[in-house]
């Protein structure tokens, strides 16, 4: 990857001051200035009002962002505990009402699936299919409190599904197609639907991929379902004899095709919308509960003030039904934005299918993730000489640490004049602790800002904050996006060691982070990943920072082994083809690291791998890989996209000596 140079006194972007007057930000921030006689002039101020000032600051964001439902006098009981919060006790929405507020011709979701389908639902098509779909559900007897599963490619009849599901009060959860049996049994058989939701099958890399049988045996194994609902998508007119309890989309909603309202069930704040689930790859996975108000308002800020998408904006994120960004994605309708939606291989077209969508569908706002820009570049790809793409304004990342480099090649390679906002947050909270400012500069290689509402410290292993320094990324006061809790938990006691076991009443997230100098954040990866030679704590994503900026190496992953009553570093490289791991090319490796890190993070061993393992959402899986070099287990494969990839890792000689 070049590195362009760069002035590490300037900031890579800055927005103009036309920009910054016209944003969300400023204007909520002008707003609650008058209405609490406030007095605030830049983001800092605004952050910390936000956090000392919570009951304030929800209120506002409430009032202020359109939320349709009432609030009830009170914001905040029990601000003291953590958990134990309780936000807007008195409150009743509905999460689909809020996104359903649109009734006209304009855009409301654009789908292609690769370069096979393409498909549009207006504002007022949309109410109606939800319509139809919701009233056949009620048919089925879902009512408040049941769960409604989607087993689906990201397209609009997966956005029809959980609005119907969310109108009724029922809950949404959904993972995607190329999932297995089993990795789908493993998190719907825990939360017992009682409608099935799926497709014939999808493409992918221009392929056909049938999964009629796979949804066959999944529905076999899930004996609460009442109805197996079949949207065709690969075949028109798809044959379903063999699934239980299995029929076609439009058979089911026929009966209903005269339903032009929907009865929306308005329901307490923390009423459970979603049950997201966790990798998985430690065992099976857990089932995390948020709630409709807690998401609405979150993404209703993320989305207005920390991505500055406004009414009639057409926002695109790369992603699956099994990622968290495929419900935040969806949000984006209740601020009366047009979605994007895509599904399949983004690299169809050698990676210009995205940047055609872009500027075929006028993408102002364009998500996808670091290993998607560290691929496009290792490929000397530049959008920037073959797509207009005058319609984005920002560009948002994550999945993992979008290193220095990466910043240098969006902007060099794909646009000059864009906010980069680099993001980070998890399924455990549904959206991010740490993202994006269109008001503030980007600064290389750093994320701009902590969320508003977000009381986001780094704590060194005294559980004392600093700042310039690495550490654990925590959150120190409650916020309406932590999870109700973990299905089947009665007690809260998994949800208890999951965030709250190292530190009490603080929110440990399990980041290695630090505070730059600018105010903005460095992630340096998982905390139960980070490397601990001689007792130095090493993030992973300083090694791969080094690493992957040579052209021989496509991507790496390390992990620490134990040897000789200490710890060693272990760097695996997925290297480009033709490429040989000999002495030279080790001995640049090792050198690069040095040079531009310590001695301690230069590899023991060094080990060409063919594939690297990763979860369904592309993150890779360290803590997967450590166990097989260590001869412990792997307690749910079903949760990689590339299990087979792991042998690779099983008694190698280089790891022997």
């Amino acid at each position: 990857m070049s590195t362009p140079t760069h002035d590490p006194d300037r900031p890579l972007w800055a927005p103009s001051a036309e920009r910054i007057a016209a944003s969300g930000m400023t204007d909520f921030r002008d707003q609650a200035n008058a209405r609490w006689g406030l007095e605030m002039a830049d983001y800092e101020q605004l952050h910390a009002w936000s956090v000392r000032h919570p009951e304030q600051f929800w209120r506002s964001l409430w009032t202020w962002g359109g939320v349709i439902g009432e609030s009830g006098d009170t914001v905040l009981e029990h601000g003291d505990r953590m958990p134990g919060a309780t936000w807007f006790p008195q409150a009743r929405l509905n999460l689909a009402e809020n996104l359903l507020r649109r009734r006209d011709q304009h855009d409301a979701l654009v789908f292609w699936g690769e370069d096979k389908v393409k498909q549009r639902l207006s504002h007022a098509e949309l109410y109606r299919e939800v319509a139809h779909l919701a009233a056949a559900l009620r048919d089925l007897g879902v009512a408040p409190g049941d769960r409604v599963a989607a087993y689906m490619p990201n397209m609009p009849q997966t956005v029809v599904a959980m609005l119907a599901t969310a109108s009724i009060g029922a809950i949404f959860t959904s993972a995607s197609p190329d999932f297995g049996v089993q990795g789908v049994l493993d998190r719907f058989g825990q939360t017992e639907p009682k409608v099935l939701v799926t497709v014939d099958g999808y493409y992918y890399n221009g392929k056909h991929v049938d999964i009629r049988a796979k949804v066959a045996e999944v529905a076999a194994g899930l004996p609460s379902l009442r109805r197996v609902v079949v949207a065709p998508y690969a075949e028109a007119h798809p044959a379903i004899d063999g699934i239980a309890h299995a029929r076609l989309w439009a058979d089911v909603v026929q009966p209903f095709a005269h339903e032009t309202e929907i009865a929306f069930e308005r329901l307490p704040f923390d009423h459970p919308l979603y049950v997201m689930y966790s990798s998985g790859t430690t065992g099976v996975p857990k089932c995390i509960v948020h709630c409709a108000g807690g998401a609405l308002l979150q993404h209703i800020k993320e989305h207005r003030l920390h991505t500055d998408v406004r009414a009639g904006d057409r926002i695109f994120y790369f992603t699956t039904c099994g990622w968290m960004m495929w419900n935040w994605l969806v949000s984006a309708l209740a601020v009366e934005a047009t979605v994007l939606l895509y599904d399949g291989s983004p690299f169809v077209d050698d990676g210009d299918i995205l940047f055609d969508y872009a500027d075929a569908e006028h993408m102002t706002h364009f998500g996808t993730s670091a290993k998607f820009i560290d691929h496009l570049a290792k490929l000397g790809r530049r959008p920037v000489d073959t797509h207009r793409l005058d319609s984005v304004r920002a560009m948002m990342s994550t999945g993992s640490p979008l290193v220095p480099e990466s910043f240098d090649y969006v902007y060099d390679a794909i646009k000059a004049d864009l906010c980069l906002s680099s993001i980070s947050g998890g399924t455990d909270i549904l959206s991010c602790f740490v993202l994006g400012n269109p008001t503030l500069p980007v600064w290389r290689g750093e994320i701009q800002c902590k969320g508003l509402g977000m009381a986001v410290e780094i704590f060194d292993e005294n559980a004392q904050p600093v700042a310039g320094e690495k550490g654990e990324l925590v959150c120190t006061r409650p916020f309406p996006a932590m999870p109700v809790g973990f299905w089947n938990d009665p007690d809260g006691a998994k949800y208890h060691a999951a965030y709250f076991e190292r530190f009490d009443k603080v929110w440990c997230h399990g980041d290695f982070c630090e505070i730059t100098a600018h105010g903005g954040l460095i992630i340096h990866g998982r905390s139960d990943a980070t490397l601990n030679p001689g007792g130095v704590r090493i993030g992973t994503a300083e090694i791969y920072r080094q690493v992957e900026k040579l052209d021989e190496v496509l991507e790496s992953l390390v992990i620490g082994q134990s040897w000789e009553h200490d710890v060693r570093v272990v760097l695996f490289v997925k290297l480009r083809e033709g490429v040989e791991l000999d002495d030279v090319l080790i001995d640049r490796i090792k050198r690069t690291i040095r040079e531009n890190t310590t001695p301690r993070h230069v590899p023991a061993r060094i080990v060409a791998v063919e594939d690297i393992p990763r979860t369904r959402s592309g993150k890779i899986v360290e803590l997967a890989v450590r166990n097989v070099v260590h001869g412990q287990p792997v307690r749910n494969v079903e949760a990689l996209a590339n299990p087979e990839a792991l042998e690779q890792f099983r008694h190698r000689p280089e790891l022997a000596r």
